[in-house]
């Protein structure tokens, strides 16, 4: 049983290493990605290498699995490989559901507080059962606590200094950076090259395999003097390279993505192949040792030793990781979220408005001013000088600048070597997206119209990270209990468990990506500059959501009218909360169609920009309706108040399947951008809406007769109010899309 459990956390490790992979890419391929510094299979090449290499040397860190944690001289063989294959069963299964929802996050807190999870749910079976131990014995907290400062002071340290490092490289080149490069771009250059040397001396082969004690020592004691050659050598390099026309930039950015590769390979490898192999060394153990004493009567004191990884682990490894670089489609999609909060000009925002989000834009906006307000009025028109956003020099189709992408590299190297030096337990995911975040804040990437949208996406990220921790250490806690008190049966179950997670996953990510083809649209169409083509990809665009939210209308008015009829509580809650998530929907809507109007010519904005606001103004009030109609029906049931008698429920029931029909064909219409039967469907219209005030005016005789609940007749006449209103918005909708639809006045329709 025990083989088949090593051989299972090889396969798990296979899986780690995937989905680890496409979590941690963003951190060395993001600032290359969202400047366009070169190809994206140029970069592919180069973080492919440095992966590789860094994998294949990687050996020290992996002693973290081994004794980090927990303390392997006080733990049974059986016990130890309880808590090893919890930990890799709750890690694949996090590391992908992140993943699918394109937020990174950090393997090493999600490895450590599993392992930490796991060894606490075991030493609290030993604790209660036993007075031989105690906590402190059994779990090293030590390393757990560092790594939570780390996450405190590293996510503060580097935004900070990614906000200031930016803000000063920003002043010295402005944004049309080819003109400030006759010798300022030498001594950047320099800097930056000899930061990043030394940082895949120090971070990324610190602790390889063929780095013995001895050339540490030999680094350490000529730090500086090496250091200084380095950068000579390098400042003339560049300055060289600029005379030949090099975009100095660009080698830059090459050199960082490198880097970090290497460094992310050769240190976060222990979070993905850690635990299988400090398995394997304990299955090797007790074979070897162990078998007389039994799985449970054999201590695992051998993992205090320091791991000696077989090499050819290791370049399996680096293979698994190259491999999944360059054929993961999350990899890419977890790239795109951390360059789309830190693009330089507005777009499509992915994330919302919070209240925490609203309340630091307004407390930036009252220190800006403040600082505003002392800062001399030469200075300050110095400043903007420096800051001109119409000289913005972008390569094609690029988010941000090379200047701002050799910034986040450099900076990104430099804080995690100097982290290292001090033996803190920094997480390049938590270094690189702070100091990105930083960076784009202080080149006015976050204007007053996105800043609160970004933020949001800043907080739900480093959100995200907390809550790796919490899932980690809770999931694995109980998974550890499971498996330990159920045996083969749970593992059984457990890995069956995991198995459905892991497919459920990809199945959702692939219905995720498909909701992503309405986003090409909208990227396509924020980025191009020909007048015809935005207002074609707007229109194309215009018949997608229009089409989502009279799907959503037909849909939730039906349901409402359905659930109310035959009491239903939970439907019609489920209801109310589609409608508070659909008029979000609507707000991203009106935002992203402000910004496409935004690259229209003058003369399209007022022939086709009224349609267009009117629509989405009629779309909105539609949702609105849906709310409205379903507000008084849910309080109604909740509060268990008498139901519509029979007669009422017939007449609405008849009614409501009328403007179910009548959304259907809206739908149709939109949808197929015909709108030849428009005038005979407003017909109809008009009279469903004669024949719902015809029920309003029978439902008053009724009040005045008093006949019947007052109660029940006041929801009955909101329901028809509502449902006029659903029909009128409905009609208006179709009317002015098909202006904004046509070519011209005469309502020619387009090909």
């Amino acid at each position: 049983m025990y083989l088949c459990i090593v051989l299972f956390l090889a396969v798990l490790a296979v899986f780690d290493l995937l989905v680890g992979v496409a979590n941690d890419a963003v951190n060395f391929l993001n600032s290359s990605v969202g400047s366009k510094a070169a190809s994206f299979r140029t970069m592919l090449v180069l973080a492919s290498i440095g992966v590789f290499i860094g994998a294949s040397l990687s050996n020290g860190m992996m002693d973290i699995a081994r004794h980090g944690i927990y303390q392997p001289q006080f733990f049974y063989f059986d016990e130890l490989m309880c808590i090893l294959l919890a930990v890799m069963l709750t890690d694949v299964v996090l590391l992908d559901v992140f993943n699918t929802m394109g937020l990174p996050t950090s393997t090493t807190v999600s490895m450590v507080f599993e392992l930490l999870g796991g060894t606490f749910a075991l030493a609290l079976v030993k604790t209660l059962g036993s007075d031989e131990y105690s906590m402190g014995q059994l779990i090293n907290t030590d390393k757990a606590l560092q790594v939570i400062m780390a996450i405190f002071v590293s996510v503060a340290i580097a935004f900070f200094f990614g906000m200031v490092v930016q803000y000063i490289s920003r002043v010295v080149f402005t944004f049309n950076y080819k003109k400030h490069l006759k010798y300022s771009i030498a001594l950047f250059g320099g800097v930056a090259a000899t930061s990043i040397v030394y940082f895949m001396l120090i971070k990324g082969l610190k602790d390889s395999s063929f780095m013995t004690a001895e050339v540490n020592e030999w680094i350490h004691t000529h730090s500086l003097t090496m250091l200084a050659g380095l950068f000579v050598f390098f400042t003339l390099l560049m300055q060289v390279l600029h005379w030949c026309k090099v975009n100095v930039f660009k080698v830059v950015v090459m050199m960082g993505t490198f880097a970090l590769a290497l460094a992310f390979a050769g240190n976060d490898l222990v979070n993905f192949i850690g635990v299988p192999l400090a398995g394997y060394d304990a299955y090797q153990d007790y074979m070897a040792n162990g078998q007389a004493a039994g799985t449970d009567g054999w201590l695992m004191g051998s993992l205090l030793g320091s791991a000696k990884t077989p090499w050819y682990f290791l370049v399996a490894a680096g293979c698994v990781m190259v491999y999944a670089l360059w054929t993961s489609k999350k990899a890419h999609n977890v790239i795109q979220t951390e360059v789309s909060l830190a693009r330089q000009d507005e777009g499509e925002e992915g994330f919302g408005s919070t209240p925490v989000a609203r309340r630091l834009v307004r407390y930036s906006l009252g220190l800006a001013n403040t600082l505003s307000r002392i800062t001399p009025e030469r200075t300050k028109r110095w400043l903007e000088t420096r800051f001109r956003k119409e000289e913005l020099t972008l390569e094609d189709g690029a988010a941000f600048d090379l200047v701002r992408a050799s910034v986040n590299l450099v900076l990104s190297s430099l804080l995690i070597a100097l982290g290292t030096s001090l033996q803190l337990p920094l997480s390049t995911t938590y270094v690189t997206f702070m100091v990105s975040m930083g960076t784009s804040l202080a080149d006015r990437a976050w204007g007053r119209d996105s800043a609160v949208f970004r933020i949001t996406g800043v907080l739900s990220v480093i959100g995200g990270w907390f809550i790796t921790a919490g899932a980690a250490f809770t999931i694995c806690f109980f998974v550890t209990m499971i498996i330990y008190f159920g045996g083969s049966v749970a593992i059984l179950v457990l890995i069956g468990v995991a198995v459905y997670s892991l497919i459920h996953s990809q199945m959702m990510f692939k219905k995720r990506k498909e909701k992503k083809d309405n986003a090409d649209t909208v990227r396509k169409m924020l980025t191009t500059r020909d007048n015809a083509e935005v207002l074609a990809l707007l229109r194309e665009h215009t018949r997608e959501e229009l089409d989502k939210v009279l799907a959503f209308a037909q849909e939730n008015f039906d349901r409402t009218v359905t659930s109310f009829l035959h009491e239903n509580l939970r439907g019609l809650r489920r209801v109310n909360g589609s409608v508070k998530f659909e008029k979000q929907l609507i707000k991203q809507m009106k935002r992203t169609g402000t910004l496409a109007m935004s690259r229209l010519d003058n003369q399209t904005v007022l022939d086709k920009g009224l349609y267009y606001y009117q629509g989405n103004d009629f779309a909105s009030e539609l949702v609105y309706s849906i709310g409205r109609l379903c507000e008084p029906c849910l309080e109604h049931i909740d509060n268990n108040f008498k139901p519509l008698d029979a007669i009422q429920k017939g007449e609405f029931g008849d009614a409501s399947e009328s403007i179910g029909n009548l959304l259907q064909q809206a739908r149709q219409m939109v949808a197929g951008n015909d709108y030849a039967a428009l005038n005979d469907l407003v017909r109809k219209a008009n009279e469903l809406n004669g024949q719902l005030a015809h029920l309003k005016r029978e439902e008053l005789q009724r009040i005045q007769g008093q006949s019947g609940s007052i109660k029940v007749s006041m929801v009955y006449l909101t329901m028809i109010q509502e449902a006029q209103n659903v029909v009128t918005y409905t009609t208006n909708l179709l009317k002015v899309s098909r202006k904004f639809q046509t070519l011209d006045d005469n309502n020619e329709m387009p090909r």
